[in-house]
């Protein structure tokens, strides 16, 4: 098994707590968020979404949580998305204030390939560029919702 890691900061204008609280509860946030990117979303034990009549289903599982430090690590340990070429993703998130009065998000995204499966840069980027993207719709839907 290989490991291949990348790192990824966003800034954002939601305070600290607020970007930390969505991070982590963005299951929450998925539908209302989401709906504008997806044509469908339910949460329901796993996250699945409807996609050209796919269902797309991943798992998570928390490996840690700190409130206080606003640290968050998970791993998606199954989904369709994984295919054969990976047995894991694990993400380390870190949000801090940022000067302006906003945050910065640090995500760390380590891919554990099954057997020698061989990962390229490019995918890497667009998994990198769809979570960015997911980070965004979410800003944006806590922005036209402040009390959410």
């Amino acid at each position: 098994m290989g490991v291949l890691s990348c790192s990824t900061m966003i800034t954002s204008t939601i305070p600290t707590a607020k970007a930390f609280e969505a991070i982590v509860n963005a299951n929450n946030l998925i539908p209302g968020a989401l709906l504008p990117v997806l044509k469908s979303a339910e949460v329901v034990e796993d996250i699945t979404s409807g996609e050209s009549n796919r269902e797309k289903t991943v798992k998570h599982k928390i490996e840690a949580l700190d409130n206080e430090n606003f640290t968050y690590c998970y791993s998606i340990t199954m989904a369709d998305a994984l295919g054969i070429t990976l047995e894991k993703i694990t993400y380390e998130v870190k949000v801090t204030a940022s000067p302006e009065g906003g945050s910065v998000c640090k995500n760390t995204s380590r891919y554990f390939t099954q057997n020698d499966a061989d990962i390229t840069e490019e995918k890497i980027m667009f998994v990198k560029e769809k979570a960015i993207e997911l980070f965004q719709a979410i800003e944006a839907y806590l922005v036209a919702n402040p009390h959410d």
